[in-house]
């Protein structure tokens, strides 16, 4: 039978029906809840205090200077608020947008990389997009996907074209520029090591060194001079402060970068989970095993790039998986391309079925047979997580969908690459959607940023303990600072000049006495009279993740003396 040899072969408009598919499912996704804490927030009050101060120049959080980030996302968002007003709609079309033009980039760049297999760019976007992990970052309102538009442009820039084998050093110094302005220098990191291994993979490169490492280094020194028309006029504007922490506390950062809070090996686990849910096809694995030698110059140029970031990110000690997230179409590329050249074979392993999708598919039934029998299991009490209970009201739907992406895995049929990818696609989207319909309450922070932009429009301060309180800023419409308190000396003497102020909290137990509550993220929010803390501080800091118990100390010694709180303390 050779009905398993097709699993990549074209299907009818296979090319770009791929487009369509995204939009929907992106679309469906990150409108179905509000922006996620910390990932979209963070850089939404960014945007927001930039605008509310008409700080083109400057980013602020939380009433400060940020230096953390470059600007060019918070241009990017103001510029359509400038168009249609201040709202999460745009940021969220912005990011659905931005994952569009990076799979067509990827696409683009596997032509040039591979012109004599062109099934590997029909591949790459259905891969890409598929990848679990980073459809849901690729959602989020954030840097790293900006940056791998740039990333891409800066390698379409470098590889030879089909017209031209010469590098396109102008663009490739534009795509750099604007990689920092979108993350700052670590940009080079992603782009800097295709262009030092040049002759490893570029004709053009080995016939011409001096040219390409001279314009190269030119292209780069432009792309710095870029970065610098904006930081130079932004330390002026920013002041001393903006200044020192711009220029010293960034190279504190990148110093401190190598002290290994984690472990060397920290990504290497995590690479299954980053190409999920193409970590269950067994053919992918075999596919990639067996790339040997000759080996292409497509393939060189993603050694040349994938492995140096691997080493040069796992020697740097703040990991996160979405720092990977440029490197995501370098996945997808080599993964597309191995599959590719495994089908040119024809041999047993591109027709065998037990390298077909089927953990894929047994995976998707069992969770599928998990959502079917989650209300049940909630209503005979044999499980009653908070997180277990909120699905169970959407379980069965979901379920069903699941059983019949395990089914359309398990069925031998053609296309198998493009049969994963749209199930990987769909979970993933009906998973999301899953999460806003039921989890997402405990995740969702416009409730409580409301109450507190309601309170400083009536003059009443705002300050949180535990946390810098940077999410609520956009969400609440805040117009001032909300002050951190780290101890409990602060406490008292903020309730005590501020007493119809309110205080934020994230105790690990819910507490009584409180303006507002809700769960968030596994531990608790609340909202406190600045007047019940002032009085009872024990009670208003019980089960905060900072230690305060002096608090309770300082309540008892009160309690037996009589003496308020506040000149107790003094």
């Amino acid at each position: 039978m050779r009905h398993g040899a097709a699993y990549l072969k074209r299907v009818p408009l296979a090319e770009w029906i791929w487009l369509p598919l995204w939009l929907l499912a992106a679309s469906l996704s990150i409108f179905q809840h509000g922006p996620m804490p910390i990932f979209s927030t963070r850089t939404l009050s960014v945007a927001w205090e930039m605008w509310q101060r008409n700080s083109f120049l400057v980013p602020y959080l939380n009433g400060v200077p940020y230096t953390e980030k470059s600007p060019l996302l918070f241009w990017l968002i103001q510029l359509g608020w400038a168009v249609g007003g201040v709202s999460d709609i745009w940021p969220r079309c912005l990011a659905v947008l931005m994952g569009t033009a990076q799979l067509v980039l990827a696409a683009a760049l596997a032509r040039r990389l591979f012109p004599d297999r062109p099934r590997t760019a029909r591949a790459v976007p259905w891969l890409l997009m598929a990848f679990s992990y980073g459809f849901l970052f690729d959602l989020q309102i954030m840097y790293e996907v900006l940056l791998a538009i740039f990333v891409l442009a800066a390698f379409l820039a470098l590889v030879p074209g089909p017209r031209r084998d010469q590098p396109q050093f102008l663009w490739f110094a534009f795509a750099v520029g604007f990689g920092m302005l979108a993350k700052g220098p670590v940009m080079l990191l992603h782009v800097v090591f295709p262009w030092l291994l040049g002759p490893l993979w570029s004709d053009w490169a080995r016939q011409h060194r001096r040219r390409w490492y001279r314009h190269g280094a030119l292209a780069v020194l432009t792309g710095f001079v870029l970065l610098a028309a904006w930081a130079l006029p932004a330390i002026w504007a920013g002041g001393a402060v903006y200044r020192h922490a711009l220029l010293f506390r960034q190279t504190g950062r990148i110093v401190n970068a190598f002290a290994h809070a984690e472990p060397f090996w920290w990504y290497l686990p995590l690479l299954p989970l980053l190409v999920f849910p193409f970590t269950l096809w067994p053919r992918s694995w075999v596919a990639v095993a067996r790339l040997s030698r000759p080996v292409e110059p497509g393939v060189r140029f993603l050694y040349a790039w994938l492995a140096p970031v691997l080493v040069v990110f796992s020697l740097i000690s703040g990991k996160q998986p979405y720092y990977l997230l440029p490197e995501y179409a370098g996945f997808a590329l080599l993964l597309g391309f191995a599959c590719v050249r495994l089908l040119d074979r024809n041999d047993r392993q591109a027709t065998s079925r037990w390298l077909g999708p089927w953990p894929l598919a047994l995976a998707s039934f069992v969770w599928g047979g998990v959502l079917l029998a989650l209300p049940w299991l909630v209503a005979s009490n044999k499980i009653s997580g908070s997180w277990d209970v909120a699905l169970a009201t959407h379980a069965v739907p979901f379920g069903v969908v699941y059983l019949l992406l395990g089914l359309l895995l398990a069925v031998p049929r053609r296309a198998e690459l493009y049969r994963i990818a749209f199930a990987g696609l769909t979970g993933t989207a009906a998973a999301s959607m899953l999460f806003g319909m039921t989890v997402w309450p405990a995740f969702n922070l416009a409730p409580p940023a409301a109450l507190l932009g309601q309170a400083q429009l009536q003059g009443r301060p705002v300050a949180s303990l535990d946390l810098d309180g940077d999410d609520f800023h956009f969400l609440g419409r805040l117009t001032k600072p909300i002050e951190r308190l780290h101890d409990c000396q602060a406490l008292l003497q903020w309730t005590d000049a501020h007493p119809a102020g309110l205080i934020v909290s994230y105790p690990s137990k819910p507490s009584r006495g409180t303006l507002y509550m809700q769960r968030f993220r596994g531990v608790w929010l609340d909202i406190w009279q600045a007047s019940t803390c002032h009085n009872a501080p024990a009670q208003c800091m019980g089960g905060s993740r900072n230690d305060f118990r002096q608090c309770g100390r300082v309540e008892a010694k009160t309690r037996q003396s009589g003496m308020p709180v506040a000149e107790r303390e003094s």
